[in-house]
């Protein structure tokens, strides 16, 4: 009986041991619970300090990409919240004041950044103020409110994302109120320019009106429309296109439909119709479907592929297929290597890689001035092809980004632009450029290859400096004359040949004006001539001779919504480039691909 009652005495005393441990370690262990993300906030002040509601917070990843963008509050407070720890960027605009820009701002786990932000009209600052704990971790309440919740009975999640679902009540009112529009931006631009590149003192310059429309169908569905109507004093009627895109979600597929129409100059069609005059003179009609998606492969692969089903319309209907695609393999880092190909027209859905907000307003407008290179070759329509293979690397480190590409491409009815003398080749090789008083000449087809290697540096926030090296293809004749009017005699006269160019670039925004500027100059062998390679892997395009952009902001008068930009544009001001051959009978006509044009205008931004 005592034995029993000593191991009642032992037993008892355990269990009481026991009972301590769990009571005093259980608080320990729920206080070192894991918090696997992190969140950045700020204020968004002017110089006297006043927050400033409605300024644009855009945040990218370390590979430049835009992940989430958001709206100061009115005490021009902002933040975003569950983030993966790495390197992230942010940049503020508002209107009135220069933009901001930080990068390499580290998130931590558990931790929350606060910036504060000062926005003025020379120069604008990021400061990182604090870094401290976080107040939320990966288990929100929200996911907890969803893991109580049964799903079959809460559809509403999976259409409304953005309802705040711990308030049943707040559901309810926030879906009867649902705008079907949202987040709608758009811009118009009035723009005129020359574009004849050998000077003809009585030229007129052509006018055109070029519009595009964002917005958000129930917050989850995007949609876009953009327009272009313009006129040229070497056309008849005006040309005409409109570009409408669809995605359902920002990792969905993107659906765009391209149609363009427009009459050619008077000059130099009879001979290609079999001499009909010119209001009978059919009208070139281009149809584009395109198809543009993105899968992530593994967290550091990623496809971005897509088609185009194109058709166009002159004399006769052509038909044809255009894929392209890009595989990135980022290596945390230590940078990028891609790979892309590409068939038919350049696709413009792999070149964008601006980071402002009407980015894709501007692709699409751009898109829009894009036409077909159409030749006629032995009374023949053709469109010019390019079939395109590419692989580079990229890195950053710091300020400094350091670039590296090689690509082979095969061309199919090249099309150059030439100057003639009056009566040249009066047959039916030769059709009548779009933008000026010259003609589109048929040089058949021709493969290259070439390579390029660049050095950026970024010069504080607002300026950036840009050198590279390359070594391409060219079209050369070597001064030699035409013997005959066989347009076959100046076909095989060209050839190709290989040569190294240097180019500059300088780009920016002016503190006190707000003027963003692109200069560029290219040093190469001009006595040939360099078809242009549009890189589908680096974000630097080279062209020929001097270029310069300017985007200057003009200050709003009355209140007026939205901001007011002038542009302007000046491509190859140096005329360089230009392949002259001698004829027959001493007289000369120039071949070239990147004639001189001159281009102005204003846009509407809201």
């Amino acid at each position: 009986m005592d034995g029993l009652r000593m191991n009642a005495k032992k037993f008892g005393l355990a269990a009481s041991l026991l009972a301590g441990f769990l009571w005093t370690s259980g608080p320990c262990v729920a206080a070192s619970s894991l918090k696997l993300s992190g969140e950045l906030a700020g204020s968004v002040r002017d110089p006297a300090g006043i927050p400033q509601m409605g300024a644009t917070i855009l945040l990218f990843n370390r590979y430049d990409r835009l992940i989430q963008k958001t709206i100061s509050s009115a005490s021009g407070e902002f933040s975003f919240g569950s983030l993966v720890p790495d390197l992230y960027s942010v940049r503020i605009t508002l209107a009135s004041f220069v933009p901001a820009l930080k990068k390499n701002i580290s998130i931590q786990p558990g931790m929350r950044s606060v910036l504060a932000i000062n926005l003025a009209t020379i120069l604008s600052s990021i400061e990182l103020i604090s870094t401290g704990p976080s107040t939320g971790t990966l288990m929100s309440d929200d996911w907890k409110w969803v893991l109580r919740s049964t799903m079959t009975s809460r559809p509403v999640l999976r259409f409304l994302p953005r309802i705040d679902i711990t308030d049943p009540a707040e559901r309810q009112r926030s879906s009867s109120n649902t705008a079907m529009f949202s987040d709608t931006r758009g811009m118009v631009r009035v723009s005129s320019g020359e574009t004849n590149p050998f000077s003809s003192a009585g030229d007129q310059p052509d006018l055109g009106t070029t519009f595009a429309l964002a917005t958000s169908l129930y917050g989850n569905n995007h949609l876009q429309f953009s327009g272009n109507i313009g006129y040229a004093v070497n056309s008849a009627t005006p040309a005409t296109g409109f570009r409408t895109s669809f995605s359902h979600s920002d990792s969905g597929p993107v659906v765009k439909l391209t149609v363009q129409q427009l009459s050619f100059p008077a000059h130099g069609l009879s001979p290609v119709l079999g001499g009909q005059t010119q209001d009978n003179v059919p009208g070139l009609r281009t149809m584009s479907l395109t198809m543009l998606d993105r899968v992530d492969i593994t967290d550091s692969i990623d496809l971005e592929y897509g088609a185009s089903l194109d058709s166009v319309t002159f004399m006769d209907r052509l038909n044809y297929v255009s894929p392209f695609a890009r595989l990135n393999y980022h290596l945390g880092g230590k940078g990028t290597v891609s790979v892309a190909y590409s068939s038919g027209m350049p696709p413009l859905e792999l070149i964008g890689s601006s980071k402002d907000e009407d980015a894709s307003l501007q692709q699409d407008i751009s898109a829009l001035t894009m036409f077909p290179r159409v030749s006629v070759r032995n009374g023949s329509p053709a469109v010019q092809r390019t079939q395109t293979m590419e692989t580079g690397y990229r890195i950053t480190e710091g300020s400094r980004t350091y670039s590296i590409g090689f690509y082979h491409e095969s061309v199919n009815n090249g099309a150059l632009t030439m100057t003639a003398p009056s009566g040249f080749y009066d047959s039916s090789e030769l059709l009548p450029e779009l933008s000026s008083i010259n003609s589109v000449f048929n040089i058949g087809k021709y493969s290259r290859t070439g390579m390029m290697a660049s050095i950026s540096q970024s010069l504080g926030e607002n300026f950036a400096l840009t050198l590279a090296y390359g070594d391409g293809g060219t079209l050369r004749t070597d001064g030699r004359k035409l013997m005959t009017d066989d347009p076959d005699e100046l076909r095989g006269m060209i050839h190709r040949a290989q040569h190294q160019w240097v180019m500059g670039r300088i780009s920016g925004v002016v503190p006190v004006t707000g003027t963003k500027f692109v200069s560029s100059y290219e040093w190469t062998d001009y006595r040939s001539l360099m078809p242009g390679h549009v890189y589908l892997v680096q974000k630097i395009y080279p062209e020929a001779g001097l270029n310069i952009r300017l985007r200057q902001p003009i200050p709003q008068f009355g209140g007026l919504p939205g901001r007011l930009e002038a542009t302007a544009e000046f491509r190859n001001m140096l005329a360089q480039g230009y392949l002259p051959i001698a004829t027959t009978d001493n007289r000369k006509l120039i071949l070239t691909n990147s004639p001189r044009a001159v281009r102005g205008g204003v846009s509407f931004i809201f």
